[in-house]
């Protein structure tokens, strides 16, 4: 309230002068912790002792001082409007529609090295209802040509009533773009720009398959940091991740499939027996490679691995399967023969 700054100020602590931390200690140890604490003490002496910055942030609380606030940027938005002079309701004219939105839109999109990442369509219809879709890309884009078959596919969800209006599209997330410059004769630029198109082929697969099925369900594979088995590769969102590089070798061959580890009826010793039983059946041992000790990441304290250390084991049977058999040396749980996976 006016009048009133200094009764408003005063209890409160010196470090909301947002002052120096060195300042607000030297403050501390002369017993001057509150606000009020300096407002009674002379401006000569505090600028003597801790500099004008201090005063000057005290002009600045109580408003003798002026502190001039330069306000952010509102982002930029990216948006097109289109009214037609008659009610449209067919699905050709909704699509003509958008082809004449799309190139004002992606010439914006180009002009501030940006493309769009998620499109919403806004139609307004006569009886002052409105209605939207939205389409997402796997990777920002300011080409018509790649934005125009996602709108498209939505376009049969979108109910005219009794007449559409109004057309809006906008860009409602956008991310920068790298500019590429080609460079060289022609049949060297036509090259490059063949291959850079034929790059897009996964990125607009995945976004018409985010059209129906959403983003979020599209995964790819990548390899994990553990050297646990069921670490060693993480999934992730296709749209919101690079393909993976070059998979690090497995110190030994890996399974085909891996599951969580199913118990196996076996004596309890390390070496590989030569009956076991499995799921219900019993396998009769014709073949084993190994051991591969695998020690458990002991900065973790992973429920599945309070067995301890485990030797694996590429075990073929007499059924023909070829399992990945381990046994465990026991820690927290007790010993035993484990079954991880299987071979193709």
């Amino acid at each position: 309230a006016p009048g009133k700054a200094h009764s408003a100020l005063s209890p409160l602590p010196v470090a909301a002068l947002r002052l120096p931390d060195d300042t607000v200690e030297a403050l501390t140890r002369l017993g001057l912790r509150r606000i009020g604490d300096l407002l009674g003490q002379p401006r000569a002496g505090l600028a003597r002792r801790f500099g004008t910055g201090l005063v000057l942030r005290l002009d600045q609380a109580i408003g003798s001082a002026p502190e001039p606030v330069s306000p952010a940027a509102p982002p930029d938005r990216f948006a097109t409007r289109l009214s037609l002079p008659d009610p449209i309701g067919l699905e050709d004219d909704l699509r003509a529609g958008v082809d004449k939105m799309l190139a004002p839109l992606c010439a914006r999109l180009a002009q501030k090295g940006v493309g769009a990442r998620t499109l919403r369509l806004e139609v307004y219809r006569t009886d002052q209802t409105m209605q939207w879709v939205t389409v997402s890309l796997a990777r920002p884009s300011d080409t018509p040509d790649r934005l125009r078959p996602l709108l498209a596919m939505k376009l049969s969800e979108i109910d005219a009533g009794f007449g559409i209006d109004m057309l809006r599209l906008e860009a409602v997330r956008h991310e920068p773009l790298h500019a590429r410059t080609r460079t060289g004769h022609l049949e060297a630029g036509a090259a490059v720009a063949a291959r850079l198109a034929q790059n897009t082929a996964l990125d607009d697969l995945i976004g018409r398959l985010g059209a129906r099925i959403g983003l979020e369900a599209i995964t790819r594979r990548h390899p994990g940091a553990s050297h646990l088995p069921e670490k060693s590769s993480q999934t992730l969102a296709a749209a919101w991740s690079d393909p993976a590089g070059d998979w690090p070798a497995p110190p030994a061959p890996r399974p085909l499939l891996l599951w969580p580890p199913e118990p196996v009826q076996a004596p309890d010793h390390p070496a590989p027996p030569d009956t076991f039983r499995w799921r219900g059946r019993d396998f009769t041992l014709r073949g084993a490679q190994g051991p591969e000790r695998i020690a458990p990441e002991w900065w973790l304290d992973d429920p599945d691995w309070r067995s301890g250390q485990r030797d694996y084991w590429r075990v073929d049977t007499d059924r023909g399967d070829r399992l990945w058999l381990y046994y465990a040396h026991g820690a927290a749980l007790s010993s035993g023969w484990f079954c991880h996976g299987a071979f193709a």
